[in-house]
C-alpha cells in the first residue's frame, strides 16, 4: 500500500517538472502568462492530475487558468511522447494562490508595525 503512495508522489513530481518546462518553452498560446507549476496532485489510480499554478500576474488568472485548461490535451500528448509510463492522467489546472496570499500577510503585518511605531507602541 505504501508503495502506491511512494508511486503517486514520483508520478507527481515528474509531471510537475516536466510541465513547468514544457509551459515555459513549448507552449505558444499568448494567453498564458508568466506562471510557475507550484504543485501536482494525482489521483490514486492515476487517472487524474490537479496541476496547481501560480500566477505572477493575478489580474489575468481566469483566462491563463482557461488557456491552460485548453491547452490540457496538447500537454497531455507531450507528455506522452516524453514519459515513460502506461497512463497520463488528465490534467485540470487550478490557482494557487499562495504567493499572494503571503504577500497580503505580508503587507498586513508591515503596516501593523508602522502604526504600532507611529503611534509609540515600542518598549521603549
Amino acid at each position: 500500500m505504501n508503495d502506491r503512495y511512494g508511486r503517486n508522489d514520483r508520478v507527481a513530481g515528474l509531471l510537475r517538472r516536466e510541465l513547468a518546462v514544457l509551459i515555459q518553452r513549448e507552449l505558444k498560446d499568448p494567453e498564458v502568462g508568466f506562471i510557475g507549476v507550484s504543485d501536482v496532485e494525482v489521483t490514486r489510480d492515476l487517472s487524474l492530475a490537479r496541476v496547481f499554478v501560480t500566477m505572477f500576474d493575478p489580474e489575468h488568472s481566469g483566462r491563463t487558468l482557461h488557456a491552460l485548461n485548453r491547452s490540457a490535451g496538447w500537454l497531455r500528448g507531450r507528455l506522452g511522447t516524453l514519459l515513460h509510463l502506461r497512463q497520463i492522467p488528465e490534467l485540470r489546472f487550478e490557482h494557487d494562490d499562495s504567493v499572494e496570499r503571503g504577500a497580503r500577510i505580508d503587507r498586513l503585518l508591515d503596516e501593523r508595525r508602522t502604526a504600532e511605531s507611529a503611534d509609540g507602541g515600542g518598549d521603549g
